[in-house]
């Protein structure tokens, strides 16, 4: 069966796509999808009585609300602009036209994603079911090991927030016994300080002490990590921590869709922002270079603000109180 080209530009269509083939090395189904995208895109100029050569950037905002009205998600109608914005940067790169009308259009707004979130009591479950698999005694020796690990990093990751990259791959010399914070080098190479709560420090000496120094390479070892592994990386992987945690929250009856390291590093800083932490401090514990990232959080300030207002406004409270 032959595949219908579109009425005009299908010869720059297939020029933009062997440029980004050769050039760019873009994959088969990268490419079906700017094909797709683009032949969507010159059918609709086609009915307009225009092409690509002729659009101005109010033809491509009408094609965007069309798509809009079709019912397409904010993501797909974003994909699909980028896709039109690189074709036009490549019809101007070859001459085809003098400009790039594709350089006003603003692209859709994605509404905001709420982090999943934990409620302190189920991170509390989580927390205590850990401490209590950690303190059996009738378990093998390897058995006791991972329970204690699982403790370590549970507490560590709720109590500090890192990254579960920056968690899983703390060298050995990170935290002793006298340890009440340490320094991390997060993404872009930044530094920061993070501090340590006397319930991480005691769940992660536990670990360490039960931890076979055959396994352990000492402290000062180059290459030495916090939580060993025989794989490749030399260390605990993110993966390994993910299955783990999933397990726990399955036997104290949390759904293991809902939890993840990275939902505990959510539920750090909410937890402290619900509790009255200032957002700049949150964004310097998280290790968020711009504070917009921090922001996503604002909805827990928004609430607790509700609550204040609630409580304590006078005009809030109900008539003959």
């Amino acid at each position: 069966m032959t595949r219908a080209r579109p009425p005009h530009g299908g010869h720059q269509i297939e020029a933009f796509l062997e440029m980004m083939s050769a050039e760019r090395g873009a994959a088969p189904n990268t490419l079906a999808a700017y094909r797709r995208d683009l032949d969507d895109y010159a059918g609709h100029l086609a009915r307009n009585g225009t092409d690509f050569e002729r659009a101005g950037a109010e033809q491509i905002r009408r094609y965007l609300g069309d798509l809009d009205a079709r019912g397409m998600a904010a993501p797909t109608v974003a994909r699909r602009l980028s896709a039109i914005r690189q074709f036009h940067r490549f019809l101007y790169g070859e001459g085809a036209r003098g400009d790039d009308p594709t350089g006003t259009i603003d692209g859709p707004r994605r509404p905001a994603r709420l982090p999943k979130v934990l409620s302190e009591a189920e991170v509390d479950r989580l927390i205590g079911a850990a401490a209590e698999a950690a303190g059996r005694e009738d378990v093998s020796a390897a058995a006791k090991l991972r329970s204690l690990r699982l403790h370590a990093l549970l507490e560590l990751i709720y109590a500090t927030g890192l990254r579960v990259s920056e968690l899983v791959a703390l060298p050995a010399t990170a935290i002793r016994d006298d340890t009440r914070y340490f320094a991390i080098r997060g993404k872009g190479g930044h530094e920061r300080i993070v501090p340590l709560t006397e319930r991480a420090r005691e769940a992660t000496a536990a670990y360490l002490a039960a931890l076979d120094e055959k396994e352990r390479p000492p402290v000062g070892a180059r290459g030495g990590w916090l939580f060993p592994s025989s794989g490749d990386s030399g260390h605990l992987t993110r993966q390994a921590f993910a299955r783990d945690l999933k397990t726990l929250a399955a036997s104290v009856g949390i759904s293991a869709a809902k939890v993840s390291p990275h939902v505990l590093r959510h539920a750090f800083a909410s937890h402290l922002l619900q509790n009255g932490a200032d957002l700049r401090v949150v964004q310097q514990l998280l290790g968020h270079a711009d504070i917009s990232t921090t922001q996503i959080y604002t909805h827990v300030l928004e609430e607790r603000l509700r609550t204040l207002v609630s409580a304590h406004h006078p005009l809030a409270k109900a008539s003959g109180d």
